[in-house]
């Protein structure tokens, strides 16, 4: 019985980690596509 909650747990855990991870992916994409004037370098800011 302990061996099969620990199986449980483990699967559990293992989802939880997968979604957070697609999560995580997913924000850094919505960041990508933002526009976002925060890194732009001054000396390419006055060339434009």
């Amino acid at each position: 019985m302990k061996s099969l909650r620990r199986i449980i747990a483990a699967v559990t855990v293992g989802i939880l980690a997968f979604r957070a991870v697609g999560s995580f992916l997913s924000w850094i994409e919505k960041q990508d596509d933002s526009n976002s004037d925060a890194w732009i370098d001054e000396d390419e800011f006055e060339e434009a």
